[in-house]
């Protein structure tokens, strides 16, 4: 089975490109995500975490309440 996707890979002209371009999109994907997470506003993260705690009122949810 290796074989046959081996020969039949070399047998493309210009393959050698797409892997330097997977590899391309893969490290600017991970750079942005990378200066998304650092230029995160710690208060939308504060609201984040707080979310599935909370109802749309406001106040602490059924799960918080059995807790106190």
């Amino acid at each position: 089975m290796l074989k046959f996707i081996k020969h039949h890979m070399t047998s493309i002209a210009g393959i050698e490109i797409f892997p330097v371009i997977g590899f391309i999109l893969f490290f600017t994907f991970f750079l942005g995500m990378l200066w998304y997470v650092l230029t995160f506003s710690r208060r939308h993260v504060a609201h984040m975490e707080r979310m599935p705690l909370q109802d749309h009122s406001g106040d602490a949810g059924p799960i918080a309440a059995t807790n106190n």
